[in-house]
């Protein structure tokens, strides 16, 4: 690799970092007649058009009170062995987990079903050989927008805000939930359901997935 091939590879490597946001962001603050063009830096650098799937794991605070939080942390362990092979076989990464949320991307949003549906099955699968009490469920929330990604390592965005309200919020056990934007990108729409919620005084439209 010549110079010129290690230069452009570190500016990549450290464009979209939290580091060089900050400091986009303060270059703003202190320079507002600046901030249409550090915007568009923003957007071009750190910005894609991708279906954020934000998966919960239903069922844990009942375990954690009733078995402690050994037994929390092993089905936590025990769910990221089922999902995340799901998630990478159907071309999706996983950007980050908080507690018992996963927060993944996909290219698209036929991949992110796939990789839902697939989960759930796994899932069904293995609950077969365990205690009732044990069981594993995921709550699944998908949309479709522009991500802000840094780093790789977190997400942000409107989609992002609206799938894990549908997941954490609104989705039951192995329940599959689109946003309005999500479903829009499905080539086969007839065995989804349109639902509507209200909350804080606003409609919150989306779309239950029939398996």
């Amino acid at each position: 690799m010549n110079q010129t091939d290690t230069d452009t590879a570190s500016e990549t490597s450290t464009r979209n970092t939290r580091e060089t946001l900050d400091t986009l962001l303060d270059t703003i603050l202190q320079h507002p007649e600046r901030h249409g063009e550090i915007l568009a830096r923003i957007q071009n650098d750190f910005e894609q058009e991708l279906a954020p799937l934000i998966i919960d794991m239903s069922g844990f605070t009942r375990t954690t009170h009733q078995h402690g939080i050994v037994a929390f942390l092993l089905m936590i362990r025990q769910m990221h062995r089922v999902c995340c092979p799901a998630i990478a076989e159907h071309g999706g990464t996983v950007v980050k987990t908080e507690a018992d949320n996963l927060f993944c991307l996909f290219p698209d949003v036929a991949s992110a079903q796939a990789a839902a549906l697939d989960i759930v099955h796994r899932l069904e699968t293995v609950n077969v050989l365990l205690p009732e009490d044990r069981h594993l469920y995921a709550s699944v929330g998908i949309g479709w927008g522009r991500i802000l990604i840094i780093d790789g390592h977190d997400l942000f965005g409107d989609e992002v805000n609206l799938a894990c309200k549908l997941s954490e919020d609104i989705a039951e056990k192995n329940e599959i939930l689109f946003t309005e934007c999500a479903h829009a990108q499905l080539a086969e729409r007839a065995n989804t359901t349109p639902r509507e919620l209200s909350i804080s005084g606003l409609s919150l439209r989306y779309f239950q997935l029939q398996r």
